[in-house]
């Protein structure tokens, strides 16, 4: 009888543990998965977001009446003045390099002149062909630009070209291992791989070690084939895919094996457990359950976190904060007043140029400790990407000025970041600039007063930095100094 009752109790919770962590499996696979997923889609977003401020830059260069009309390929009339346009080109060029860490600023010619920044290496990569496979590259007939990574199999810069004119084309590039700012994720995943693909499965960058320039191995890329924006998971991987640019993809993949893991530990403890202690099935199921609930629950809410706040500075990460914003504005009441101020960090790059970036992210987690002061709890503080962040608060019902109420708040958000960072004999002075926008007075959605506020943000930079304006008031003459 002893026996029997020993059987049945120990088959009784053998089955009832089989039940419970094949529940958990799946409940704990779609967590992850979900929580992978927004990762990916962050990581688009950034991608997006790091192509899109290159091709801005670019674009600039076409604010140059001299620029656009002037062609090396025909025979000048006078050459004093076909070299003091060169020269004129060469200066606009060179100012618009300074503005990311740029490989090669240039314009080529039908005639592979050059005029601008262009690197020994491109030079010999494309030799006497400089011109026509640049011109190859353009393959968006609407822009008439292009993306391209991998000519001639070389994978360590990827280059974006627009055509200027009939005879010359603008040639910008940069080394792909600037992605890996780009691509950096919060972790939380054991594991996960993070990789960007051509159109052919060529591999572009890498979070794993020597893959650049490879084929996408067959495991992945016959599971996303044909996928543009999906999640998939099987007994071997979960992948996730997304597509940026026109044709690239982001992909991100991790064995299930490792996902399930820590699961697994548990339960083959579990079960040794109940097999040893089968007379005490009482104190056994209770121990099932403490251990099968504690690490899938501490898992998915530290994976909940990681997916929506920004690890360096403990603020919302740009999607979360674009989720809430979006949400509060739409729930407003006919009364309710609301404010976002956004703002970037003056000359961080010279910061992390002169000090390293270990010294630029200790600024930027400063920022985040500095808002969490300035700002109630109530609060939606963000990191929208690099130095850019922003908050957003409501404005109390009964001010009399609120544009007045908002500069002040602005000039003491701008006077507590401003600091000074110094180490050993060198020092380097941290500002701000900033521009805010309010609701509804100046937008009816989160996109319009985003909007609205870089613009004023933009005027801010433009005429000084140090300084901050609202919408509506970013004339010249209305600069607020802090």
């Amino acid at each position: 009888m002893t026996f029997g009752y020993t059987a049945v109790v120990v088959a009784v919770i053998i089955l009832i543990s089989t039940l419970v962590f094949n529940r958990t499996d799946e409940i704990l696979k779609s967590k992850v998965s979900s929580m992978t997923s927004a990762l990916n889609v962050q990581m688009k977003m950034n991608m997006d977001s790091y192509l899109d401020r290159l091709e801005s830059i670019g674009t600039l260069v076409f604010s140059s009446k001299e620029v656009y009309e002037y062609s090396a390929s025909d025979d000048p009339d006078d050459s004093y003045d076909a070299i003091s346009t060169e020269d004129d080109i060469s200066d606009e060029l060179y100012s618009l390099c300074i503005m990311e860490n740029f490989v090669d600023f240039c314009i080529v010619y039908s005639n592979n002149h050059t005029i601008g920044k262009i690197s020994n290496g491109t030079n010999e990569l494309f030799g006497s062909r400089i011109y026509s496979d640049f011109s190859a590259m353009i393959n968006r007939v609407g822009t008439n630009d292009g993306w391209s990574a991998g000519y001639n199999n070389n994978f360590k810069r990827i280059y974006y070209v627009k055509r200027v004119n009939d005879n010359a084309i603008l040639v910008t590039s940069f080394y792909t291992s600037e992605l890996e700012d780009v691509f950096k994720h919060p972790g939380g995943i054991e594991d996960i791989s993070v990789r960007l693909v051509d159109s052919k499965n060529n591999i572009i960058y890498s979070s794993l070690d020597n893959e650049t320039g490879k084929k996408l191995e067959n495991d992945i890329s016959d599971r996303i084939q044909g996928q543009t924006s999906a999640t998939i998971m099987d007994d071997d991987y979960l992948i996730t895919v997304n597509l940026c640019g026109d044709d690239w993809k982001v992909i991100c993949s991790v064995p299930t094996e490792i996902i399930l893991k820590e699961k697994n530990e548990v339960q083959f403890y579990i079960i040794l457990v109940a097999v040893a202690l089968s007379v005490v099935a009482f104190l056994i199921n209770i121990l099932v359950s403490n251990r099968i609930s504690s690490p899938v629950s501490d898992m998915v809410e530290l994976l909940a976190k990681k997916a929506t706040m920004d690890q360096l500075t403990q603020l919302l990460n740009k999607k979360s904060y674009e989720e809430l914003v979006s949400d509060t504005l739409q729930n407003a009441h006919t009364d309710d007043k609301y404010c976002m101020i956004l703002f970037d960090i003056d000359n961080f790059k010279g910061l992390n140029d002169n000090f390293g970036h270990a010294a630029g992210d200790k600024v930027l987690a400063e920022v985040g400790n500095v808002m969490r002061k300035q700002f109630k709890a109530s609060a939606y503080l963000g990191r929208l990407g690099g130095d850019e962040f922003s908050a957003f608060f409501e404005l109390p019902k009964r001010l009399a000025d609120d544009k007045e109420y908002v500069s002040a708040r602005c000039a003491k958000l701008c006077e507590a970041l401003r600091s000074t960072y110094t180490s050993g004999d060198k020092s380097y002075n941290v500002s701000v600039s900033a521009g805010a926008s309010l609701f509804p007075e100046n937008a009816g959605d989160f996109q319009e007063l985003y909007t609205r506020a870089d613009s004023a943000l933009y005027i801010s930079k433009r005429n000084g930095k140090n300084s901050f304006r609202l919408f509506g008031e970013e004339s010249e003459g209305s600069k607020n100094e802090t």
